[in-house]
């Protein structure tokens, strides 16, 4: 599995938090690792523990065109490069000691606010421009979630429509003292496209002319899920634990237009609060519980699975057939390496005009409404634990509150 999911870029920090850190620790799929951003604005991923006495380079200078060890001052470039090494470049020049010596890197590049990785063997494919990444006049916003078991687990919930019924409506119900049921699914469909799955659903409240079962949602290829105005990765952190970074788009209102972001803000959502009980009042946070339930890595020999799950074995068949693949030495599915192609990689998405085109605020609640689909509040739905100044950011630019007000709503 990881040969595989080294064949594809994977997100993992947000390009303003590095900005205003410069350096930040990193596990990506089992490598400990120290991300960077060099004095010239380029990034780099490279080895946590320097190749000369294992110092730890967290610790690091950093320089203009590198990351310089602070035991000793062997100073590496994003390449992974020796650059420089202070005393053995004055004791003996002529060895080149440092044209030998270089550390673990990974190829970093920025889109959409966040800095991707890629860890697996040339020729790279192309970051994916996701359609979404193309649209304009959006307050994005980049958020994470430390996610205790294994990604595959996580990703196995793109695929499972039922749990919306239960999970995130019946069980929500109880939660919030309401204890009323919603509609039941009569009906689901499966499908695999070039990028991923799509499930397909009718619940009594719908029929077959509802775009929950024309276009449906997506399980993004091989580690996201995909549903309009939202993706979601869930990235190995190692076998038992897991990175959450969802990318959220709101349209603003057509009286902000042209409105261009210069910095995605981000921020991390707690997963249970101050007396270690899991939290459960937003959509991920709910995810994270029925996750994280499941045990560290799921024992998949105890399940009895029935029909509604029969996405869930078509992902699971997929990504043995992708594993052969890599192992045959074939390229697997969903990468992308025409730069034309890459221009813009449109998706199956659901109501795509609450995103793309010019409405009011009021206009744009009242068709999101209209659409069961909550949209454009001044608070955020997705997950717990939004900073006021995100939560601000986010009211100004949405015309909800004044440029200059000191409260939110």
């Amino acid at each position: 599995m990881g040969e595989l999911l080294r064949r594809y870029w994977h997100p993992f920090v947000a390009a303003a938090e590095l900005d205003d850190l410069g350096i930040k620790p990193v596990t990506l799929l089992g490598e400990s690792l120290v991300a960077f951003r060099a004095g010239d604005g380029s990034y780099g991923l490279i080895d946590r523990q320097c190749p000369h006495r294992r110092a730890d380079m967290l610790h690091g200078i950093i320089e203009e065109d590198g990351l310089r060890c602070s035991y000793h001052g062997w100073c590496f470039g994003a390449s992974g490069k020796c650059l420089e090494q202070p005393y053995e470049d004055v004791a003996n020049p002529k060895a080149n000691f440092r044209d030998k010596i270089r550390t673990k890197a990974y190829p970093v590049e920025e889109k959409a606010g966040m800095l991707w990785a890629y860890m697996g063997p040339d020729p790279a494919p192309l970051v994916p421009n996701w359609e979404p990444f193309t649209w304009a006049n959006g307050f994005r916003q980049i958020v994470y979630a430390d996610v205790p078991c294994n990604w595959f687990q996580c990703q196995e919930n793109s695929l499972d429509p039922v749990h919306f019924e239960w999970m995130h409506r019946n069980w929500s119900s109880r939660l919030f003292g309401d204890g009323s049921y919603g509609p039941k699914h009569l009906e689901l469909q499966f499908d695999e496209f070039d990028y991923g799955h799509i499930y397909r659903r009718v619940r009594e409240d719908t029929d077959k002319s509802n775009q929950h079962w024309t276009v449906g949602a997506t399980a993004l290829w091989p580690n996201a899920f995909f549903l309009g105005d939202h993706i979601e990765w869930r990235i190995p952190v190692d076998d038992e634990n897991t990175l959450s970074i969802t990318w959220m788009f709101h349209r603003v209102p057509v009286d902000r237009e042209p409105y261009v972001q210069k910095r995605v803000p981000y921020w991390t959502g707690p997963v249970k609060d101050a007396q270690g009980n899991w939290i459960t009042s937003h959509v991920l946070n709910q995810d994270i519980v029925a996750w994280a339930g499941q045990g560290r890595i799921a024992d998949r020999t105890e399940e009895h699975l029935g029909q509604s799950d029969r996405g869930i074995v078509m992902m699971r068949r997929c990504f043995d057939d992708n594993i052969k693949a890599v192992a045959e030495g074939r390229e697997p599915k969903g990468l992308i390496r025409d730069p034309e192609a890459n221009r813009c990689i449109e998706m199956p998405i659901k109501h795509r005009e609450l995103f793309t085109t010019s409405m009011t605020l009021e206009e744009s609640r009242a068709l999101g409404d209209s659409l069961a689909y909550r949209l454009n509040r001044p608070d955020y739905q997705h997950q717990v634990g939004q900073p006021e100044a995100v939560k601000r950011e986010y009211q100004i630019a949405m015309g909800m509150i004044a440029e200059d007000a000191t409260e939110t709503i």
